[in-house]
């Protein structure tokens, strides 16, 4: 699977973006932004797996992101699925019944402000609209990370519902496209 905008390459994530990713992964700065602590060179690798996995478990999942001009990695953009109940994620669990699609992005610091999540948020947005048929996106966001909050907003997602329950390390808060399923 892979889609590109103007500027980008979004792909499959692959063991030879274990580079960029480190890079990623332990920045503070980024690391921060996601409420977590940076990581080591080997959470980095098996996150990689995971993220593979995800791919092959439910047909859908977090692209490498490569900017065009230099082949360079800059972070991930794509999609999680949520177990809405307990708000687990497939990265942490196998998942089963009815779910919530994530669309996130996550970027080197340095990568910041130049428009590439929204480019990439735009281009996963159209795909999971269009060709998978999805009606739904949601986006976890803390509630200070206000260059998220601006991505969301643009690719047309509001504000649903504040302060997810556990087993999230700081308070966050729900943005969503379409509607939520009755059930």
């Amino acid at each position: 699977m892979r889609l590109e905008t103007e500027r980008l390459v979004l792909r499959l994530p692959d063991r030879d973006d274990l580079d960029g990713y480190a890079e990623v992964f332990g920045d503070p700065k980024v690391m921060k932004s996601l409420g977590s602590e940076p990581k080591t060179r080997e959470e980095t690798m098996t996150w990689i797996e995971r993220k593979r996995w995800h791919w092959e478990r439910y047909g859908i999942g977090l692209f490498s992101l490569i900017r065009k001009s230099d082949e360079r990695l800059l972070g991930r953009a794509g999609f999680l699925m949520w177990d809405p109940e307990r708000w687990i994620s497939a990265m942490r669990a196998d998942l089963e019944g009815e779910l919530e699609t994530e669309i996130g992005w996550t970027l080197g610091s340095e990568h910041w402000g130049h428009g590439y999540a929204t480019e990439a948020a735009v281009a996963c947005r159209d795909w999971a609209l269009g060709e998978l048929g999805l009606t739904r996106l949601v986006s976890v966001i803390a509630p200070g990370n206000i260059a998220s909050i601006r991505v969301a907003e643009k690719i047309g997602e509001t504000f649903e519902r504040e302060d997810l329950p556990a087993p999230f390390p700081q308070r966050v808060d729900l943005y969503s496209l379409g509607n939520r399923p009755a059930r």
